[in-house]
């Protein structure tokens, strides 16, 4: 991963904690949303909605119900905030 991902990855890590109540060491990017953490689609628009005020990234929840595992919601993030920076 490269650092900005890293930094990304490390702030899904923090809103998965705090949001959806998820130890930080069973979160991983291959890691299913649903299957392996249990968070289920009312949590995941809690989640939406925390990346959204914490990191100022529009996460639509038509798009967050197809976030499979970890690393899907760390690339929307990354490329989102990317075609912000320009």
């Amino acid at each position: 991963m490269h650092t900005e991902q890293v930094n990304v990855y490390d702030k899904i890590v923090e809103i998965l904690r705090d949001v959806a109540k998820v130890p930080a060491d069973q979160i991983a990017p291959e890691k299913r949303i649903e299957e392996d953490l249990s968070i289920d689609s009312l949590a995941m628009v809690e989640v939406a909605v925390a990346a959204e005020m914490r990191l100022g990234v529009s996460v639509p929840d038509e798009r967050a119900a197809e976030f499979f595992t970890v690393g899907d919601i760390v690339d929307f993030v990354g490329a989102a905030l990317a075609a912000t920076r320009g």
